[in-house]
């Protein structure tokens, strides 16, 4: 085959793939489910929900979550229709390799790690601190500089009027990533069975949430519902304008982040019993149990707390805070352990669609055979399992995550976008295809996709968007020294 970046992965050779699988299918259609649900609830109902609605859209988050959830059914349908064709590990990754061309692939490919990689060390540092604060429930207090990265303790030290520590690192986010990936490399099975118990306990304490919230909402909080433009000055010390229905689309593209579980369901693809159905399924699923589940939360956060007032710690753990401003401190309790449990599924998810990438672009050769090699007993790919581990690990444990959520949607919506333009592409050339799932108004619904994923990107943070396309510039280079010459393409 030619040596061009445009060339394409022959479905034949997916084919062979599916046939060739080497990962247990040990997953059903709830399970997969709950792979989705597992990995969008967490960080967007009990960490976001309070920084949108503060520096974003105030009272009208709910809207923000319903045009974020609108973006995400146009992927949605797009992604089904390709999990039904090609039921292969790689999620979006392994769909445009097929339709648009291999530099398109591996551009996506790699925007997916930047999704899942930053996405774990962001809810990482997410769940240390609902660890800490769930300890010191119980009177337990953690050093500052065992829970803190270098930056942050020496901050803490001196706004406490203590001495600078030597060392610091985030220990319980270094801990509960070697957790899961232990947990991960076990066996997809003992990984499933984990998330599906996590799940359940989270689901139910989100509707604890929404159903004990309901009476203590004040309506005056929600008065006025869409706030008039204001400037709001960040933690950074930057004021930018929030509020109004600029600031209820920003609030959308940085809460984006909470949509990346149901991606992951299409990444365990290999893992699937019945792919072909189970998967759209899964996805379609996940994304609309979610979506309702958080724009109720959303309603009753902002009309338990006023807006203004998410500020400090209620912005570490928004839901949690309004319950003790209402004056139920025993609710608090049953909030921050379920935050706690919540956020290792989400890890959990996120770890795990980023080793299936891997798995995905080392079969096709993109990346070195160390990223492919599946163990015997367990069946997964522990390589480079332990690998993610170890980066999550180190960066969660050490770096300050300030912008890293943003980040993470700049890949999820980067995606996003090329697998609506994929699924167009592919309708245009192979009409007759075989679809077990076609995407409804597929003309329709495939532009309205890739017009609102771009748009919510161009709203996301200018630091943000800087880091992302530096990361890109990376994986040009990546592929042109490296991916290109080893692809498995050159010996077709």
């Amino acid at each position: 085959m030619e040596n061009s970046i445009w060339r394409k992965k022959p479905m034949s050779a997916y084919e062979a793939d599916i046939k060739n699988n080497q990962l247990k299918r040990i997953m059903g259609k709830w399970s997969l489910t709950a792979i989705g649900i597992g990995g969008i609830i967490g960080g967007g109902i009990f960490v976001l929900t309070g920084t949108a609605a503060h520096y974003h859209a105030g009272p009208a988050l709910a809207l923000s979550f319903i045009i974020a959830g609108i973006g995400c059914v146009f992927a949605a349908l797009c992604y089904s229709e390709f999990a039904s064709m090609l039921p292969v590990e790689g999620s979006a990754y392994a769909y445009a390799y097929g339709t648009i061309g291999e530099l398109f692939a591996w551009i996506i490919g790699w925007g997916l790690i930047l999704e899942y990689a930053m996405g774990a060390m962001t809810v990482a540092v997410s769940w240390s601190g609902y660890f800490n604060k769930l300890v010191h429930l119980f009177g337990v207090d953690i050093p500052f500089y065992l829970r803190n990265d270098p930056w942050s303790a020496a901050t803490y030290a001196q706004a406490n009027g203590l001495d600078a520590p030597s060392f610091a690192l985030n220990l319980p986010a270094f801990l509960i990533t070697w957790l899961v990936t232990w947990i991960l490399v076990k066996g997809i099975k003992e990984a499933a069975n984990t998330n599906n118990l996590i799940v359940i306990l989270k689901v139910g304490a989100v509707i604890f949430v929404i159903i004990a919230g309901a009476f203590f909402i004040n309506y005056g909080n929600w008065e006025p519902f869409i706030p008039e433009p204001t400037m709001v000055t960040h933690e950074d010390g930057i004021a930018k304008e929030a509020y109004g229905w600029k600031g209820i689309f920003s609030g959308a593209a940085a809460i984006f982040f909470a949509y990346i579980g149901f991606d992951v369901v299409s990444t365990s693809a290999g893992e699937a019993v019945n792919p072909k159905k189970d998967i759209p399924f899964a996805i379609i699923a996940s994304l609309l149990i979610c979506t309702v589940l958080y724009i109720l939360v959303s309603l009753v956060l902002t009309g338990m707390m006023n807006y203004k007032d998410i500020t400090g710690d209620a912005l570490k753990a928004p839901v949690a805070m309004a319950f003790d401003k209402v004056g139920q401190p025993w609710a608090v309790f049953i909030i921050t352990a379920a935050a706690t449990a919540g956020l290792i599924s989400v890890m959990l998810v996120m770890m795990l669609g980023q080793t299936r990438v891997f798995l995905g672009m080392a079969k096709d050769g993109l990346l070195p055979n160390f990223f492919k090699e599946v163990h015997q007993t367990w069946q997964t790919p522990w390589k480079s399992t332990i690998l993610v581990g170890l980066v999550v690990s180190l960066v969660a444990s050490f770096t300050p995550i300030g912008i890293l959520s943003d980040m993470t949607s700049f890949g999820t919506l980067f995606a996003f976008a090329m697998v609506c333009l994929a699924v167009l592409i592919l309708r245009y050339r192979e009409p007759n295809r075989e679809r077990p799932f076609k995407t409804p108004m597929v003309y329709i619904i495939g532009p309205l996709g890739i017009v609102t994923n771009f748009a919510l990107m161009a709203l996301l943070d200018s630091k943000a968007q800087q880091f992302a396309i530096g990361w890109m510039l990376v994986g040009f280079i990546v592929y042109f020294i490296y991916s290109r010459n080893k692809s498995k393409l050159n010996d077709m």
